[in-house]
């Protein structure tokens, strides 16, 4: 929400966070939880929807086209599209809901306003802030503030958050957000004893919040605060669009470990600890489940008796995990999970108390000790009893690009084998690349901070390196130029016949790389340039003599459509292409091994630049 008049894993902060909070504090990705997806047919899902908003089959945003999106006819997609002759309104859920861990994909029009209010209460802001260098509260991603119109000019605004980054992309490309969020708690009177929480909040693939306590409702939001509430999108800003909506619902109530006795034992091994005659070194009452009772450090057996309670009968996921040593669980006398350090089953529980029996075994003097139970069913976040977590003490190696940077290292490829000779380049605009040397081949490209090198120089290391930002990827590493003997032929990821050979790099007076290489008898020169405004990349071939069949691969992906003239959008609208120069060539784009390719062919040179 925008006022007109004021226009990677869990994380060791998160894991701080769950344990800080004591035993039976909820983790935000469900184990065994069923998610719900809105079918988006109609729009019965919604209360009293304004006529703004519709149904369609699919949708479609001009990247310099401020607030508009056009649509096709069908269903899957909801959009909203306000305009002068028809001002938009909120679309309210029918349904109304506590925790609950939102997923969805959404398009913004350029220059277009909105934002989802969690129980109607708690705004994460949507907005079109491709480019912004320093997001704040009200742009893309940000929770918006809260606001007292009681306070001095300037400052009734307060308690907005900022998203860690920038991870938009440009107008008519989809993006994706995945929310856990917990409700406001309250107790038998109605009075609040615990804020609401934004756990955690992903944006295209960047954790952008964690740990966010919302102190109060953000400023337009309906009514007090609540146990529960609709989700609200906000509709009288600009034109959007909403797909793959997916909300878990967590009303299930949650679990309790009480009644904890426990007894200590010197070291065996767990094979051939029997608590019927092993003797017995210390006995205690415990308030929480813990690896550290009793007065040993290390050589010693823990057992734990105690009383697991649900409010609702049903299958669960039940099991233990441990750091340090080993563990094992019984619960109403049948074994869950044997010794190790972690194990799960599934434990059909009644309404009210079960018998839990929880062993533990540190043999050695390795590690941090720790013991946790872990629950976890439908409509239940798993829910954690025991130890504060002890998460990896390496602090992570970061590599910033304040300037033109570039790292050779491994590169992880989904699907692919490790690219070896990978280089990335960082720059200061904050979008960078990597480069695979062994085809010639542009294989990623990210928004945000530059790499983390944590595994290529801890410790031994591993040689790879990882991007940290919004990141695009290219396909599989293959080679960017083939020779087709027509437009049909497959694209060949042999080597045979190539005679590719690297020629390496060379830098320019930025200390900008041109990448150099021979194939098929040519002499390429490859120059990667970052957009000054940091919206993407140009990209400029220059092929020696090149075959008469010799093509060149610009993209691939699920689909790829042409939205105007040498401009377009890839991979279900994940980025766009637009073709600068061709040498006069015509581009192709057709269907090969499922997917759909933008080849050329190369007429000597050919410049064209992606914009995600």
């Amino acid at each position: 929400m925008v006022q007109k008049s004021n226009r990677s894993f869990v994380s060791r902060s998160m894991i701080g966070f769950l344990y800080a909070c004591g035993a039976g504090m909820m983790l935000a990705q469900p184990a065994a939880a069923q998610s719900g997806k809105w079918a988006l047919t109609d729009l019965s899902a919604f209360r009293q929807p304004g006529g703004t908003w519709q149904i369609a089959g699919d949708v479609s945003g001009k990247i310099n086209k401020p607030n508009a999106l056009e649509t096709v006819k069908g269903s899957g997609v909801l959009v909203n599209l306000p305009g002068k002759k028809q001002h938009g309104q909120d679309l309210y859920s029918n349904s109304e809901y506590g925790d609950i861990d939102l997923e969805l994909d959404y398009m913004m029009a350029a220059g277009s306003n909105s934002g989802i209010y969690f129980q109607g209460r708690y705004e994460l802001q949507l907005f079109d802030s491709w480019g912004n260098p320093a997001p704040k509260a009200a742009d893309n991603g940000g929770i918006y503030e809260r606001w007292d119109d009681s306070k001095p000019e300037g400052q009734q605004g307060y308690q907005g958050y900022a998203p860690r980054m920038n991870a938009s992309k440009a107008p008519g490309l989809w993006q994706h957000l995945k929310v856990s969020f917990q409700a406001p708690r309250f107790d038998a009177s109605g009075k609040k004893i615990e804020n609401a929480r934004i756990i955690r909040a992903v944006l295209n693939g960047v954790v952008i919040h964690e740990n966010i306590e919302l102190q109060g409702s953000t400023r337009g939001a309906n009514g007090a605060e609540a146990a529960k509430g609709p989700l609200r999108i906000q509709g009288d800003h600009g034109a959007v669009a909403f797909r793959n909506i997916s909300i878990t619902d967590y009303s299930t109530p949650k679990p309790s470990l009480a009644g904890l006795e426990y007894t200590v034992y010197k070291a065996a091994t767990p094979s051939e600890f029997d608590p019927a005659t092993a003797k017995a070194e210390a006995k205690g009452t415990s308030a929480s489940l813990t690896a550290n009772a009793g007065p040993f450090a290390h050589g010693y057996q823990l057992r734990y008796t105690g009383k697991l309670s649900v409010q609702e009968a049903g299958e669960y996921n039940v099991g233990v995990a441990a750091q340090g040593g080993a563990a094992a669980l019984k619960v109403n006398g049948k074994e869950v999970a044997g010794f190790g350090g972690n194990g799960r089953g599934k434990v059909t529980l009644p309404a009210g108390a079960s018998d839990v029996e929880v062993l533990y075994a540190r043999t050695g003097d390795w590690g941090v000790p720790s013991l946790n139970l872990i629950v976890s069913g439908k409509g239940l976040r798993e829910t954690i009893f025991g130890d504060p977590a002890q998460p990896d003490d390496t602090d992570p190696i970061l590599l910033e690009a304040d300037q033109t940077t570039l790292l050779r290292s491994f590169m992880d490829v989904p699907g692919a084998a490790k690219v070896t000779h990978a280089v990335s380049v960082g720059s200061p605009e904050k979008v960078h690349y990597t480069y695979d040397l062994d085809n010639g081949m542009l294989i990623q490209v990210w928004r945000g901070r530059f790499l983390e090198t944590t595994p290529m120089w801890n410790d031994r290391g591993n040689g790879t390196s990882r991007p940290v930002g919004a990141l695009q990827r290219f396909g599989l590493p293959a080679f960017a130029l083939n020779r087709l003997t027509d437009a049909d032929k497959a694209w060949s990821a042999d080597s045979a016949g190539t005679s590719y050979r690297p020629k390496g790099y060379v830098l320019d007076e930025k200390d900008r790389p041109t990448f150099r290489y021979q194939i098929f008898g040519s002499n390429v020169s490859d120059a990667i340039r970052i957009l000054p405004d940091g919206s993407g990349f140009t990209r400029d071939l220059e092929v020696s003599d090149p075959a008469g069949d010799l093509f060149a691969k610009l993209a691939e992906g699920a689909t790829i459509e042409q939205v105007e003239k040498d401009l377009y959008v890839v991979d279900g609208k994940s980025f766009y292409l637009r073709l600068t120069d061709a040498g006069g060539a015509k581009p192709v784009v057709r269907t090969s091994g499922g997917k759909q390719e933008l080849i050329v062919p190369v007429r000597g040179k050919l410049s064209y630049s992606i914009l995600f």
